[in-house]
């Protein structure tokens, strides 16, 4: 049975809600406190959406798999033997016992309760003393599959069976990110950095999507990013963020030297709990997912794909610059939200709006915000 809200529920957490964005209230704030929300969003938002897994080199070659969790299903991602990238629940049709964890390489699928055995296609090869089993037929005995694809080099699932391609999802998304990353298929998993937040997972995105919040924020950011041309703009699933000048090479972030693309920074939103950045200079690129982990904790991972090798100092100093200075700076916005939104002096709140789309523009926010509610509204 599907979870989903009464119109008693959603009508309080949009009760200031407009479609214009410079007329609209932000969604109240029980919707960053409420456990309630946070049980409807992983049927309505995390189990109908893309959800970002991997690298594609880490399921390169045959037999290789990737296990994890989508908000409480387990599942798993395997290159098979033709090749094909297949997905799965990761649960044995017997008993229900979770088949793998982690990541490696394999030939079949062993469960390690009663050793059935699976092949990477997703099919029942040997179930021991099935034999003694009346009208069993291990022709008919599949693993669950889910949907997976492979986009910008980056694996993604969807436990949705009925939704419609990421490709197609996110328009010109794709043709975005490479023309500011033209060697994101040379780039290789360098380092993951992960971050525990005392704060809901959409007080995270709302943070990520507006920098009207930078200059008093993020000193050296501003250092780093001409927020003259600083311009956020919304597309369907996704949002970019992108400057298209550097403020200075040489400033209290790190030093770098101009890139193939010359830029000052480029960042996107994809619906809903990713977020990929581009610093300029070196090839880089790492995609910061936030994943809830209750109504007011949430994990962050962030993965940052180089060049082979060992990082230049630039991109070192970059990695140094993100981990040790702008993350904590959010982190402390986040959790300070977090704090606020508990206070009986708030419960909802306006957005700024500008008709450049500027850095000081929360249109962006709003955008988001109405794609959470539009899915809490969504149940069949």
């Amino acid at each position: 049975m599907s979870l989903c809200l009464t119109q008693a529920e959603f009508d309080h957490i949009r009760q200031a809600y407009d479609p214009v964005a410079s007329r609209s209230g932000s969604i109240h704030s029980d919707c960053y406190l409420d456990a309630r929300f946070l049980e409807v969003e992983r049927e309505q938002v995390f189990h109908r959406s893309w959800q970002f897994l991997c690298h594609e080199e880490k399921l390169r070659e045959p037999g290789s798999y990737v296990a994890t969790d989508v908000q409480g299903q387990s599942i798993f991602v395997a290159r098979d033997q033709d090749g094909e990238l297949r997905g799965f629940y990761n649960v044995c049709r017997h008993r229900g016992h979770e088949l793998l964890s982690g990541q490696g390489k394999i030939n079949t699928i062993t469960c390690p309760y009663h050793a059935w055995v699976y092949n990477l296609d997703g099919s029942l090869r040997r179930a021991r003393r099935s034999e003694l089993i009346e009208n069993f037929c291990e022709s008919d005995i599949h693993l669950m599959p889910i949907q997976v694809e492979t986009f910008c080099h980056l694996i993604f699932v969807n436990l949705d069976a009925g939704a419609t391609s990421l490709g197609q999802q996110s328009g010109d998304l794709r043709k975005e990110i490479l023309s500011y990353a033209p060697d994101l298929g040379d780039l290789t998993f360098a380092h993951r950095l992960t971050y525990q937040l005392k704060a809901n997972w959409k007080a995270v995105l709302d943070n990520f999507l507006e920098c009207y919040h930078c200059d008093p924020a993020h000193r050296d950011f501003v250092d780093l990013v001409d927020m003259n041309s600083y311009r956020s703009s919304v597309n369907g699933i996704y949002s970019r963020h992108i400057s298209t000048a550097s403020r200075s090479t040489d400033n209290s972030a790190y030093r770098f030297e101009k890139g193939k693309v010359d830029f000052g920074y480029a960042g996107w939103f994809l619906w809903p709990n990713l977020t990929i950045w581009i610093y300029p200079g070196d090839p880089n690129i790492s995609v910061l997912q936030m994943i809830p982990a209750g109504i007011d904790r949430t994990i962050e991972n962030q993965d940052w794909f180089l060049p082979a090798g060992s990082p230049s100092t630039q991109l070192k100093e970059a990695m140094i610059y993100q981990k040790d200075v702008l993350q904590p700076e959010d982190i402390r916005l986040c959790e300070s939200v977090q704090r606020g939104l508990k206070s009986k002096g708030y419960n909802q709140g306006r957005f700024v709006v500008d008709a450049s789309r500027s850095e000081l523009s929360e249109h962006a926010v709003h955008h988001f915000q109405s794609m959470v509610t539009e899915s809490l509204a969504s149940a069949d």
